[in-house]
């Protein structure tokens, strides 16, 4: 069972369907519109103003991992761009979240490199501290181990334990099946009150 297969439902669907998801808190926004990211967090602590463990973190990545950088909500530098946006791509990994600022927008879009980041600033960092990869790191309330699933699209940035990920994929699936069913008798000309059995409600 792949992790990208929970981008078939995004996150709203996937927090109603399964309500030990986690959401995070914090205000981690898409680069550009369709951005969406699913798969096993691999965890990086680094100091603000100081990237040299997200260039570890890459060297350190598997195929399909997502960068979950704590930057300690820093909007002050840019500790990720372009060049290394391309050096994930180069990994197999499938995007970055951090609560941060990352620089290069509109290059890393072209690039179709999913980043969700909390803002954007071109000052650059040093690279002298090697912060932590590979622990628990907590973001908008949120702590995060590695190896916990990660979704994130336009609506928001949650995250489940990867044992919970086939139960969770069962729900969403049975969820999406009964909206597909309410949206097709909303065509035919029924209403949410009838469709929910909200009627005998609204009358009171």
């Amino acid at each position: 069972m792949n992790t990208s297969d929970l981008l078939r439902y995004g996150t709203a669907t996937l927090a109603e369907a399964w309500p030990a998801t986690r959401l995070i808190n914090a205000p981690l926004r898409p680069l550009a519109p369709g951005m969406a990211l699913a798969g096993p967090a691999l965890t990086v602590r680094c100091l603000p103003g100081d990237n040299l463990a997200l260039h570890l973190a890459i060297a350190a990545a598997t195929p399909a991992d997502v960068l979950v950088v704590d930057y300690g909500g820093s909007l002050d530098s840019g500790p990720f761009g372009e060049i290394m946006a391309l050096a994930c791509q180069m990994r197999g990994i499938t995007g970055i979240i951090i609560d941060g600022a990352v620089r290069d927008s509109a290059q890393i879009a072209a690039l179709g490199f999913a980043a969700f980041a909390r803002g954007l600033n071109i000052r650059g960092t040093v690279k002298h501290d090697r912060g932590q990869i590979g622990g628990s790191v907590t973001i908008g309330g949120v702590t995060i181990a590695a190896g916990d699933i990660v979704l994130a699209d336009a609506d928001a940035v949650v995250t489940l334990e990867r044992e919970d990920l086939p139960a969770a994929l069962a729900a969403s699936e049975a969820r999406t099946a009964r909206e597909t069913q309410m949206m097709q008798r909303l065509r035919q000309g029924e209403t949410t009150l009838d469709i929910l059995g909200l009627r005998q409600e609204s009358d009171r």
